[in-house]
Formats: C-alpha cells, sequence, structure tokens
C-alpha cells in the first residue's frame, strides 16, 4: 500500500511574482481563469493567456467569489465590494467591521446557496478579534466569533456541512448547514484535530469526492484527508508557508496553491504553485447578490 504521508507530486510554478502574504485563489468557471491575492500588497493579480495582470487597492483585499463573468464580490479590510473586471472599479455592498480598525478580512469562499462566507482578523492576529461571517442576498451576517486566524472555509459536494478552522487552535470544524438556506443548524463539531501539531491548519478547499484538501502553514504541503479523516494523500510544496488551495483547469483537476514570503528568505516563498491531480474539484460555487 502507498504511503499517504509521501509526497504525492512536485508542482510546478504558476506565478513567479512574490506575495508577502498570498491567499484566496479563485478558478472562474466562466472565465477558466484564475485569481488570487496578495493581501498585505493590497492587490489582486490574475493569469491568463500567458500574462499576468493585477489591480492595486488602498486597503488590503483578500477572498472573492464570482458573480457573473464580469463581476466578482470582493472583500477588502472593511467592507464587501461589487468588482468589475472590464472597468476596475468597484461598488460597495456593505460594511464588514468598517468600525474596527485592527481587523482585516482573511480567507472566504461562496456556498451552494449563492451566500458568501468572509473571516476577519487582527492585523497582529490579535487573540479573539477574528470573526466569519456570511452573506447572504442582501444581509451579512456574523456566524461565528471570538476567534484568531479565520481559515479553511469550504463546502461539502453534499451540501451537507461547511468545514472551517481557527488556525492558531489546531482543530478544523465541521458545521452542519440547513439544507434549505445554507444557514448553520446545529453546534459545529471537530473533524481534525492539529492542535498537536508543529503547523497551523490555513486555507482548504473540498473536491468533488468530499475530500478535504488543507494548505498546512509551517509544513509546506497540502494534505488530503478522507471525510471520516484519514489522511490519503500529501502534496509538498518547495516553501514553508503554503496558505490556499484551489481546484482549476479545463477538467478542475489542476491544483493551485498560494504561499507567503512574509518572514522568509527564500527564493520559493510567496509565489504561486500548480499540481496536475488526478482529483476533481468543485466548480466554486456563484454567489447570489
Amino acid at each position: 500500500m502507498a504511503d499517504p504521508t509521501a509526497p504525492a507530486q512536485l508542482p510546478s510554478v504558476y506565478s513567479e511574482t512574490v506575495c508577502t502574504l498570498g491567499e484566496g485563489p479563485l478558478w472562474h468557471p466562466l472565465r477558466q481563469q484564475l485569481f488570487w491575492f496578495d493581501i498585505l500588497g493590497k492587490r489582486l493579480l490574475t493569469h491568463q493567456d500567458g500574462s499576468e495582470t493585477s489591480w492595486q487597492f488602498d486597503d488590503c483585499v483578500s477572498a472573492c467569489g464570482w458573480v457573473d463573468e464580469a463581476t466578482l464580490i470582493l472583500a477588502s479590510a472593511s467592507a464587501l465590494w461589487r468588482f468589475d473586471l472590464r472597468t476596475g472599479v468597484r461598488h460597495h455592498l456593505v460594511d464588514l467591521e468598517a468600525e474596527q480598525p485592527l481587523t482585516r478580512s482573511n480567507d472566504g469562499r461562496a456556498d451552494p446557496w449563492g451566500g458568501f462566507w468572509i473571516g476577519t482578523m487582527g492585523y497582529n492576529a490579535e487573540k479573539g478579534l477574528g470573526s466569519i461571517y456570511r452573506y447572504y442576498r442582501g444581509e451579512l451576517r456574523r456566524l461565528f466569533g471570538d476567534l484568531t486566524i479565520p481559515n479553511a472555509i469550504c463546502f461539502a459536494p453534499d451540501t451537507s456541512c461547511a468545514y472551517f478552522t481557527d488556525t492558531t487552535s489546531g482543530q478544523i470544524m465541521r458545521q452542519s448547514l440547513s439544507a434549505d438556506t445554507g444557514w448553520p443548524d446545529d453546534q459545529a463539531q471537530v473533524y481534525l484535530d492539529f492542535s498537536g501539531e508543529d503547523f497551523g491548519p490555513d486555507g482548504a478547499v473540498v473536491d468533488a469526492q468530499g475530500r478535504f484538501w488543507n494548505a498546512q502553514w509551517g509544513a509546506g504541503r497540502v494534505a488530503v484527508y478522507s471525510p471520516d479523516g484519514d489522511l490519503c494523500d500529501v502534496y509538498a510544496l518547495p516553501t514553508s508557508q503554503a496558505s490556499c488551495p484551489a481546484f482549476g483547469g479545463a477538467d478542475l483537476s489542476r491544483l493551485f496553491v498560494t504561499t507567503a514570503a512574509d518572514g522568509l528568505n527564500e527564493p520559493a516563498a510567496g509565489k504561486t504553485y500548480a499540481f496536475d491531480t488526478t482529483a476533481t474539484g468543485q466548480r466554486e460555487h456563484r454567489v447570489h447578490l
């Protein structure tokens, strides 16, 4: 039997651009195009037809979802925005902790009902300042509070649950969801417990089979777990600060992974990587504003 702790394969470099804090990769299914962020660099990046484009902002931006072919929902330090890819103009949707200057947005993803989940955290990871919100058809509601670094927001393909973590706790939580509306309908339960490990669970995505793919900050890898929590595969990166994975490509089998150069002095840090896998990802859900 194959050893699941052995690296599955080596990645290729998808983007040589060094991000201080790469995050939030999103494969836009209509455009067949990857978007990702450098949170501390305050920019959104994309790569298409062999060339790279970026949009610079005056505040931190961290995550997005797709609304239509030309529009994203964009999370910044203090608001959610409707962002026009044709013009580069953003339009305010709703404040996001605008009254709290110590926090910014972090990890986020669209859910199967068309809602958008987004985490917030302190700029210096101040304990307990973080929260997770859901924006759904014009309403922003806080779901979880008293977190420090919210991460790993993703959804099972059968729509039964969401996953999330507070990276500092080391525990991945599984939250059951209402079949009708997607709102949490019970207490979250521990799915994976990494509290005794020397890495932190960071961003994550769930594939079409229900397997959980977790970027592990400090371990330099994406680890794959069955719905029951068994380790299936490991995808090793050449730098330690893996931040978030996303599936993309024509058949959703390509795994993109952002990394962070913050605090590291090594040439591989901060680049965006890609693996060709035998898995199939989920198509990213559309956000209904």
